[in-house]
Parts: structure tokens; sequence; C-alpha cells
């Protein structure tokens, strides 16, 4: 398995490993436990998601989507 994505938090990589499952890529959230041990720690990249070393091009095309749309709305607004 290879990191494909350092979320901000546990839920945005359970988002994101959502949206990849939902795209036929199996994914794995990582560092549940690690944020429940030391509570609000999102800068500390704790939380990843991880794929499959083949599946990892595919998952950072969707992933970079992601990225570009989320980029967006923070400039647009909702």
């Amino acid at each position: 398995m290879q990191i494909v994505y350092q979320a901000q938090d546990i839920a945005e990589a359970h988002i994101v490993a959502g949206m990849l499952r939902a795209s036929g890529i199996t994914a794995h959230v990582a560092g549940h436990y690690l944020q429940g041990a030391l509570g609000e720690v999102g800068t500390f990249n704790l939380a990843q998601v991880k794929v499959d070393e083949s599946d990892f091009l595919d998952a950072r095309i969707l992933i970079d989507e992601y990225e570009h749309n989320n980029r967006n709305e923070e400039q647009n607004g909702p």
C-alpha cells in the first residue's frame, strides 16, 4: 500500500477514500488511533489514504480533480 493522500483530518480522509472506492479503487484510511490519541491535530497530517501500488496513478488523477474542485469552491464561495 502506498500513501496517495495526506488528509487534514480523519473525516476528510474518509471522504477521499469513499470517492476512490466509488470509482472502483480499494482505499484504506490510516491514522485513526493516532489522531484519537492526540485529539484535533490535523496539522500533523496523521490521516492518510492508502491504495495499492497498481491503483496509485488512477487514484492521483481522481484526487487531483478533488483538490482542484475544492480550490475553486474556496475561491468562488459555495
